[in-house]
């Protein structure tokens, strides 16, 4: 900003108070001086912090480019609260009210009753409107696409139904007659300073003709509040400063102590060969594969910003291969970081490490630009020890670092709440992408963040349609914002690669312009090269007419897997595992529900040694799920694995869904219910995956979960409620000829005919099974219809024409969802469907009289928990990870009722890890009652739910 060293407030804008202490001491800041704080935050948020991609995203809408971007930045976030220049935001703290009645302020006496219809940044938005319109003749279509901004900086732009009512009650404003001239002169000095100071007086006059897209209202909405949020930290910009420490000063004391990490800025990008053997451990004589090398020459040719659909079989190095691009594509665009999205926190937690290790080989070209900033995002992150051990290293950012990597730390400030994405690097589960598609509050924070980084989504066959339609409303912002986005699958049915996209081309090219054409010749579809089966692996990616396709070759050995159809029965399934594994071996049998899982393993330890029989899902205590998860990576891992447990010579894993998602686990049987062909296919990854010596014979797939003698078959109930009837009747169809000849599907060959067969609109399966296949087809076409309504509900509109502001943007159809927080529970169950809420507790034992943590967990195991003071630190964060997911069919409020009944410990709200969390004790046998069901809980088996009669 302009050090104009001669502008002083008058007396009127003296007494305008803009904070004020809460902690009842008569402390207080002038707004002058917190307008003036934020306006140079946001200059120094522009000149050190914002990545290069997002400011020149803002420059391209501006006609003095870089330098009007730094002004409008600088000058909106220096007239963000001047709405709190208005009587009815004066008029809440009486002293300081009284102070300005002294110097000739008026308040009206419908300022007490009425002030909610004029909230300060819905004044702040009209009296920029104003003033735009007196000083240079704006109307409103000219100045709304800017003054919303202001209007938004608190979270929620206003709708024109709100300013209509502050508009309505100029006396809440302090511009009608009766408010006398006083707060028009303040309000009008405020703002001449502000545009002198910041340099946009001087610019305004070439602005008019500007049309602002709604991505960069969004960005600037974002920028404002980061600087509003800094200038309001009293710690970095204190009330009690004397006149005499100048902006300046205060904004150079405060920067050095937030210390904020600079952003990323890619360096131009070895040789293939080169750059994947400087950025990943790599075996022996490993090189780089098929897959990985056409990523890297797409992210070189493809359109950027644009989208990358990589689908490649397991063990391609899909995730080394989507780190690589992100480098190339951040070098080509001026992207400042990356965010890796996956399904589950439990998948979010196995990236972060990889993640890591990427991060200390990822060269910089501001070589002395210290560590990155990291962020584990997700609701339990805190529990992770990797991303805690980050906090404690204490790292500033301006530590020189050689050019072979960085280090890597977790900033305190971006771990506040709501600012994880605006750290440079994120590793989370997929709802922190999803977000930016819910009209929640502060989701301009979220596009902030995520318009400067390179966006890996991870596992996208795992995502079902109502998570897909969010999918795709966030991947066309991301395109309107020009955000590059790679997306990794084992393989995608031709419609949703073609929708992902489309998508993100919707928002990247706006609405193409029809050109005339013969009424004769339909126009072509540009994305004709995406439909059906056009090979395997491949990636797609945004091109300039169309999308371009690359297809590879596999690095792997092709692998023959032979099915069998199994009758689904206990006695049945016993006496394959005793003929399958008579000399030996590891089977993995996959059941579609929990409780399937529950049942099959209580039949097979009947028949088995209990020893030899473990479950795995997802109804078992955080803590003990990641211990399993390490159990099975430790115990079924790749043969070159440093593990510190033995392969069993004889074992069967009975487990649900869990089993598919980024788990590194061979077996040599596997036993499946029928799921959708994809899914089996997924299955399929875990069997023989790693070379074994001494492992003879075939690879197996038994088929269960299903009455095969059916016409057509009927898969079990549980299975048709998690999946539906028709995804299971198509992938026995596609899969019946092999069944019944006994002809093996080879991988990765057969991967993509059979999922787009699946999923593609010809009949398939024995004429006889059509008329029943016909009609599961309609049903789930009406289901899939109505999930995918129930998402729009709570989705964001497309972007809209440059220059529409965003007013009314999260205002949603239905009553109260604007405050639908994304960190809620509800905010999540937005964007998952999540039709039937669950219920999160901690779990505890209760031995005797005392509360105590598990004792079966090896740290912090059967440690008394103190219920009338709050818990160390160490013992919360040992409860903290006890978490347990009730089942959908315990009632939610009955439970929260007999919890917070059962249980009130008022100290252990001071607690940050504990506070508002339930807690759940179950006897020393693992038993409890709650809400009508009986709970069984043991920790080799996870919990089991029986209704009471």
């Amino acid at each position: 900003m302009r050090d104009s060293g001669q502008w002083r407030p008058s007396r009127a804008v003296q007494s305008a108070w803009g904070k004020s202490s809460w902690d009842g001491s008569e402390a207080w800041l002038p707004l002058w001086r917190h307008l003036s704080d934020s306006g140079a935050v946001a200059m120094r948020l522009w000149d050190e912090w914002l990545p290069s991609n997002i400011k020149g995203r803002i420059a391209a809408e501006l006609p003095g480019g870089d330098a009007d971007g730094r002004v409008l930045c600088g000058w909106l976030a220096f007239v963000h609260d001047v709405g709190k220049a208005t009587p009815a935001f004066a008029w809440q703290v009486e002293w300081l009210a009284d102070r300005m009645r002294d110097r000739g302020f008026v308040f009206s006496s419908l300022v007490e009753t009425e002030r909610q219809f004029a909230r300060h940044a819905t004044a702040g938005m009209i009296l920029l409107d104003q003033w735009l319109a007196d000083r240079f003749g704006w109307d409103r279509l000219e100045s709304q696409q800017l003054s919303v901004v202001v209007g938004g900086h608190h979270g929620v732009p206003p709708t024109d139904g709100d300013l209509g009512e502050a508009r309505r009650r100029p006396y809440l404003l302090g511009v009608d007659d009766s408010s006398g001239p006083m707060w028009t002169t303040c309000q009008e000095e405020l703002l001449d300073w502000a545009a002198t100071e910041t340099g946009a007086s001087d610019r305004i006059e070439a602005w008019p003709t500007i049309r602002i897209s709604q991505p960069v209202q969004a960005i600037l909405t974002g920028i404002v509040i980061v600087a509003d949020w800094i200038a309001s930290n009293e710690d970095l910009f204190p009330y009690d400063d004397p006149n005499s420490v100048t902006a300046h000063d205060r904004l150079e004391r405060a920067w050095e102590e937030l210390d904020l990490p600079t952003p990323w800025t890619a360096r131009p990008e070895p040789e293939q060969g080169d750059l994947f053997q400087q950025r990943f451990t790599l075996p022996e004589g490993a090189t780089i594969r098929p897959v990985q090398s056409a990523a890297v020459d797409l992210a070189e040719r493809m359109a950027a910003p644009g989208l990358m659909v990589i689908e490649a079989p397991m063990g391609e190095g899909k995730t080394e291969a989507a780190l690589a691009a992100a480098e190339i594509l951040a070098s080509r665009t001026g992207a400042g970081g990356c965010l890796v999205a996956l399904p589950t926190r439990a998948t979010s937690d196995a990236m972060f490490l990889r993640v890591l290790d990427w991060l200390t080989r990822l060269p910089d070209a501001d070589v002395g630009r210290g560590h990155q900033s990291v962020m584990l995002a997700h609701g339990k992150a805190r529990l992770n020890q990797d991303f805690k051990r980050l906090f404690w290293r204490g790292a500033p950012s301006r530590i020189g670092m050689d050019d072979g990597g960085a280090g890597v730390a977790a900033h305190s400030w971006t771990a506040g709440r709501k600012r994880a994405m605006l750290s440079n690097f994120v590793i989370g589960t997929i709802d922190q992408l999803l977000f930016s598609a819910l009209k929640s509050k502060h989701v301009v924070l979220r596009h902030l963040g995520l318009a400067g980084k390179v966006v890996i989504v991870d596992e996208a066959h795992a995502y079902d349609v109502y998570m897909s339609s969010y999918l795709d409303r966030a991947l066309e912002w991301m395109g309107a914002i020009g955000v590059p986005v790679i997306v990794l699958s084992a393989t995608l049915p031709a419609q949703r690669r073609k929708a992902m996209l489309a998508a993100y081309d919707r928002g990247r090219l706006g609405r193409r312009k029809r050109r005339p054409r013969r009424a004769s010749r339909p126009a072509a579809d540009p994305y004709d090269v995406l439909h059906g089966d056009i090979g395997y692996p491949v990636l797609a990616a945004s091109g300039t007419e169309a999308p371009l396709v690359t297809v590879t070759e596999p690095s792997g050995r092709d692998q023959e897997v032979h099915l069998a159809c199994l009758e689904d029965t206990p006695e049945s399934l016993g006496a394959l595992l005793e003929r399958e594994l008579a000399d030996g071996g590891c089977a993995l049998v996959v059941q579609n529900t929990v409780r399937r899982v529950q049942e099959t393993a209580a039949r097979l330890r009947a028949r088995f040694p209990s020893s030899i029989v473990s479950v795995a899902h997802s109804r078992f205590m955080a803590a003990d799920r990641a211990a399993k998860d390490q159990w099975l990576r430790d115990a079924f891992g790749p043969p070159e694995r440093k593990s510190p447990v033995k392969r069993p010579e004889k074992h069967i894993v009975v487990a649900s869904q869990v089993a598919e998602q980024s788990l590194d686990i061979d077996f040599d049987l596997l036993v499946t219910d029928l799921a959708p062909v994809d899914l089996v296919l997924q299955r399929m990854g875990r069997l023989h995956r790693h070379h074994r010596p001494g492992r003879t014979g075939p690879a197996k797939c038994y088929f269960t979960g299903a009455d095969w003698g059916a016409v057509p078959p009927e898969p079990v109930r549980g299975s048709r409620t998690v999946y539906g009837e028709h995804p299971l009747l198509r992938s026995a169809a596609v899969l019946w000829d092999r069944l019944e000849s006994d002809r093996p599907v080879t991988v990765p060959d057969d991967i993509a005919p059979l999922v787009q067969a699946a999923y593609g609109g010809r009949p398939d399966g024995p004429v006889e099974w059509h008329e029943t296949m016909n009609r599961a087809e309609l049903d789930h076409e009406a289901a899939m219809s109505s999930k995918a309504s129930r998402a729009e509900i709570f989705q964001l509109d497309r972007p809209a024409s440059p220059g529409t502001p965003l007013l009314g943007w999260l205002h949603a159809q239905a009553t109260g969802s604007d405050k639908h927080d994304e960190d809620s529970p509800s905010g999540r169950a937005h964007v998952r469907d999540d039709s039937t809420e669950t219920l999160e507790v901690l779990v505890a034992v209760r031995d005797g009289k005392r509360l105590i943590t598990p004792p079966w967990l090896e740290t912090g195991g059967g440690l008394e928990i103190p219920t009338d003071t709050a818990p160390e630190p160490a013992l919360a964060r040992t409860l903290a990870s006890c978490t347990l997911a009730l089942p959908r069919g315990v009632p939610v409020d009955a439970a929260i009722a007999e919890l917070e009944a059962r249980h009130d410990y008022p100290a252990w709200e001071q607690v940050y890890l504990l506070k508002g969390e339930l807690l759940l004790d179950f006897d020393h046998t693992g038993r409890t009652r709650l809400a009508g069901f009986e709970l069984h809980y043991d920790h080799r088996d996870g919990l089991e739910a029986t209704r009471l009669p």
